[in-house]
């Protein structure tokens, strides 16, 4: 007795390629988490406006914020660039603006670094306005870490030649969840160094 039917291998690579990339469904599954993400960091903005009010340090250093914030929107041009040279099969351009993003964050991480080490001696995590910082900052921080090994995993995977013209939501997502955590700096920057 025959049948019709394809050997248990071939029935696995053809579901796991027909369920491996669902822009959709993938992109819904993202949004929806950024979405959440936008609920905590709008938490953390109101806590800082909530305790302190309007008031800020006289010492906070704008040089260096203002600095590490054109750092962080030269990133995301630069994840974006990356995100459209993989659509277009362009490896070299990929490589180079994952490789200038991924050096943005990391200026951006040391900046937030001397910050922090400066907040620590003008004010102290016990203060009012140092706690709304230290929790800011830190949270965004560690966004932009999270961000960074993403962009390194895809990095290392789009080296390996993983990426390409019929499947980029691996940068596509990763290169997205780097938009907002700089898009979330867009408004840590005006509420801890501005208003």
């Amino acid at each position: 007795m025959t049948t019709d039917t394809a050997p248990p291998e071939a029935a696995h690579d053809e579901w796991h390629q027909s369920t491996a990339f669902q822009p959709r469904a993938n992109r819904m599954g993202l949004w929806l988490f950024i979405f959440s993400e936008v609920f905590l960091f709008s938490a953390f903005l109101a806590a800082r406006f909530y305790t302190t009010g309007f008031e800020r340090p006289d010492d906070l250093n704008q040089n260096l914020a203002l600095a590490v914030t054109i750092v962080l929107l030269i990133s995301s041009v630069s994840a974006y660039l990356a995100e459209t040279a993989i659509r277009f099969n362009k490896r070299k351009g990929f490589i180079i603006g994952l490789s200038v993003t991924l050096l943005m964050g990391l200026l951006f991480m040391v900046g937030v670094s001397i910050e922090l080490h400066e907040a620590t001696l003008h004010y102290p995590p016990e203060t009012a306005y140092g706690s709304s910082y230290f929790m800011l900052i830190g949270l965004h921080a560690f966004h932009v870490i999270t961000g960074m090994i993403a962009l390194i995993i895809v990095f290392i995977l789009g080296i390996r030649g993983y990426f390409g013209s019929t499947n980029y939501w691996g940068v596509e997502g990763a290169v997205k969840y780097w938009h907002f955590v700089d898009l979330a700096w867009v408004f840590i920057y005006p509420t801890l160094y501005l208003l």
